[in-house]
Parts: structure tokens; sequence; C-alpha cells
């Protein structure tokens, strides 16, 4: 239950009117995504989010939570931040372009209002700057 000073304001659906063809699309995963050399994410909760780059090499990505299981992110993390399908959609011309930047973040914390309040907008932000038309969000 969101505590009473956390508002249940939320963004009223806008449609997608243009073709997926028209469309870049970047990822928003939930799963504890980062590429190696950036920092894992705490075991405690963790508010922070990790910017992975278009040309990232999925070979390099890592994954971190403890509240799912990570089996099958650590086999083939496309399982769980599908990057390389996403490219092939572009080559095949289903979708416009990968996006330049997709966001990873653990989606546990035990402070709801830090990820309300704080890592949201952020991630938000983020995504507003990097101009994708679309998002894929994931989670584990």
């Amino acid at each position: 239950m969101l505590s009473k000073s956390m508002s249940r304001k939320c963004v009223p659906y806008t449609p997608v009117t243009a073709k997926l063809a028209e469309l870049t699309v970047a990822l928003v995963s939930s799963t504890g995504v980062y590429l190696e050399g950036q920092e894992a994410y705490s075991d405690d909760g963790d508010e922070t989010y990790r910017v992975i780059s278009g040309d990232a090499d999925t070979s390099l990505l890592r994954f971190k939570h403890g509240h799912y299981d990570l089996t099958n992110a650590q086999k083939d993390a496309n399982s769980v931040f599908p990057l390389d399908r996403l490219r092939e959609l572009a080559a095949e011309g289903f979708i416009k372009r990968v996006g330049n930047k997709h966001i990873g973040f653990k989606g546990y914390s035990p402070d709801l209002k830090a990820q309300y309040e704080r890592l949201a907008p952020a991630i938000a932000a983020e995504i507003e700057r990097s101009q994708a038309d679309a998002i894929v969000l994931t989670g584990g």
C-alpha cells in the first residue's frame, strides 16, 4: 500500500499513432542488469540505475538481484534484457532503430518512496533525453 505522502498520480494513457517501423525503441529493466565494469547493485535495496549503451556487447551484461532466480538471465541476457532481439528487429525494419541508451535498475527496494520520488523520475528523464519513442519494460 502506498504511504499517505505518496501520490497516486499517473500519466494518462497515450496511444501510439506511429508505425513500429518509425519508432526508436529502448529497454528499461528492473532485472538488476548492469555492464561488466559498472558498479553492481547493493544487496540491501538500491535506488540507483545503470545506463547501458545501445551498442553494448550483451556478453558483458551482468545481473545482481536477490529476489528472483538469475539462472536464465546469466545464461542468456536476452531472456530478460532483449537488446540483441531489438537489434534483429531493427535490422529487419520492424522498428526504426535501437535506442542509444537503455536503463537497468534493481526492482527491489525497501524504500518505495525513494523509488517513486527519485529513481522513477531520474529514469524517465534519462529516457526522455535519449529520444526513444517507445520503451520495452522487462522484469526478472
